[in-house]
């Protein structure tokens, strides 16, 4: 089994910047893709960036790109996406999942966190 924790949520202002984490636990965790996904009030789940196994290959949606950067501490089993010059618009539930595929589709991550509140006042 694997498991995930994230933290580093919260409020923050636009222009302002925060770090999550998401810790993961698990025999076979070294070897997984870990993505974070958001779902603001009424939308779907969406896609913000993923990182490889060794760390060294990341993806991030359009909407994020250059604003977030997302790396992996594989000695501490924890992966971190900070985020900076946040908008209200970034305004959303994140969620951090670990998976056996280089994927986008939240279907292909096996592995699920409670997930994180992050709120960007304007």
């Amino acid at each position: 089994q694997v498991h995930l924790g994230e933290s580093g949520g919260g409020l923050v202002q636009a222009g302002g910047s925060l770090r999550l984490s998401c810790s993961v636990s698990g025999r076979t965790s070294s070897r997984l893709t870990m993505g974070w996904f958001r779902q603001a009030p009424g939308e779907e789940r969406e896609f913000v960036a993923k990182i490889g196994r060794s760390g060294l290959s990341t993806d991030y949606a359009d909407a994020v790109k250059g604003q977030f950067t997302i790396s992996r501490d594989s000695a501490k089993n924890t992966v971190y996406p900070a985020m900076n010059s946040l908008k209200p618009e970034d305004t959303a539930i994140y969620y951090c999942a670990a998976g056996n595929y280089w994927s986008r589709n939240a279907v292909n991550f096996d592995y699920w966190g409670q997930g994180t509140q992050v709120t960007v006042s304007s």
